[in-house]
């Protein structure tokens, strides 16, 4: 969509002073020229009973409108042109409502059928035009070819299929008009619905679904929660929901990690660790923010997910990262995994993650990352180091560390 802008000064205060700090009243307004666009699919079926119809007789489409005008598209089986002796086929695009000077831009597309998107294309879009849109004077007025295509090849060309042809017309009219200043300025708020929503939680009025995780009850309204997770509205509206929406048990998952997942579909934002859960340290907020995203993943909340990743992009620690990048691997969280990997192959931070009991974890769940961690490290120079670590620890053996899953209290 091109766009063309003038603006227009009003000089009534009188002739410029050459001092540049002197203050001259200004106005403007800008001239803008933008196309609107539409397209329509016309088919030809029975094109080989079309044949023979005559020069300069036609079948036409259906009338469309596009940009306040109607239009038709029409097809020539014998060529529009008594020169040609029906040897092409001819194709126009024509204004079918009244009208003077209407400017826009055409495109003619003969659709390859076979799949191999090999079209037939005339088009004015996407390329200069020297003289600008075509005008079209009056109704019935034409843009076109009367050679669009030699008519022998038509017929032994993937255009045709079960004797059927089928076209496509895009139309871009041009319209103008000006935009003055605007003559008012309304201060707009921040959007708040996610505190209307998180104080009805606070409120716990109108709950009618009650969930327990670790012995711990949350009650919720079934509504909020279906429109923000299609998992919750599969298990409270779909065809295979829970009869017992009394109480809801969750497994495999934490009440804390629980209470933060529902505070945000609620609030829309993530909560305040240490005044939500009293934790105040960045190591119970990285455990925290690892725990959410899985629930995250599970309950198909993609902001959220993007959310914890996001956080845990920024708190990569020596004592974390090794669990942070198997939970990276483990639900797809590509720009996660890449912090993690190099920040693990930087010399400083490897012997010692290689340490912990993450890196334990690490490597009994994710071997395929060890080998990718080869390579980060294998660019830091540090290729002989691990490798000598990798034998040393039995990677390809039987592995004996034990799996880590820490808990938030």
């Amino acid at each position: 969509m091109g766009t063309i802008r003038f603006s227009s000064i009003d000089l009534s205060a009188g002739p410029a002073s050459s001092n540049p700090s002197s203050s001259i009243p200004t106005t403007t307004s800008t001239s803008i020229t933008e196309t609107v666009n539409g397209s329509h699919e016309f088919k030809v079926d029975g094109y080989s009973l079309s044949k023979g119809m005559g020069i300069g007789k036609y079948v036409a489409s259906d009338t469309f409108y596009i940009g306040g005008y109607a239009w038709a598209i029409y097809f020539y089986p014998d060529g529009k042109s008594s020169e040609d002796n029906a040897s092409y086929v001819s194709l126009f695009i024509a204004l079918a409502s009244e009208g003077t000077d209407v400017r826009a831009l055409f495109e003619l597309t003969l659709m390859d059928q076979s799949g191999k998107e090999r079209h037939k294309v005339h088009s004015h879009f996407g390329r200069a035009l020297e003289s600008g849109p075509y005008t079209l004077k009056y109704r019935g007025s034409m843009w076109g070819y009367k050679r669009f295509y030699k008519r022998t090849q038509l017929e032994s060309s993937d255009f045709l299929k079960d004797d059927t042809l089928l076209i496509r017309c895009c139309v871009g009219v041009v319209k103008s008009h000006t935009e003055g200043p605007k003559t008012y300025t309304v201060a707009l708020p921040p959007s708040n619905i996610g505190q209307h929503f998180g104080k009805l939680l606070e409120s716990g009025k109108g709950t009618d679904v009650n969930f327990e995780v670790d012995g711990e009850i949350y009650a919720s309204h079934k509504i909020v929660l279906a429109a923000r997770s299609p998992v919750f509205r599969a298990q409270l509206f779909g065809p295979m929901k829970d009869q017992n929406t009394q109480c809801i048990k969750v497994e495999d998952m934490e009440a804390p990690v629980f209470k933060a997942l529902i505070h945000f579909i609620y609030w829309d934002v993530l909560p305040d660790m240490e005044e939500l859960f009293g934790l105040n340290s960045q190591w119970a907020a990285t455990l925290m923010a690892q725990h959410l995203l899985a629930a995250a993943d599970r309950y198909a909340l993609e902001r959220l997910r993007l959310l914890c990743e996001a956080r845990l992009c920024e708190d990569v620690a020596i004592n974390t990262v090794a669990t942070t990048l198997a939970l990276a691997e483990q639900h797809q969280c590509i720009q996660l995994k890449s912090a993690c990997l190099k920040f693990i192959a930087l010399p400083e931070n490897l012997k010692a993650v290689m340490q912990t009991d993450g890196f334990e974890y690490l490597k009994e769940s994710c071997p395929s990352v060890i080998t990718e961690l080869l390579q980060y490290v294998a660019k830091n120079g540090e290729h002989s180091a691990i490798a000598c670590t990798h034998g040393n620890d039995n990677l390809d053996g039987d592995m004996s560390g034990r799996r880590v899953k820490q808990r938030i209290h």
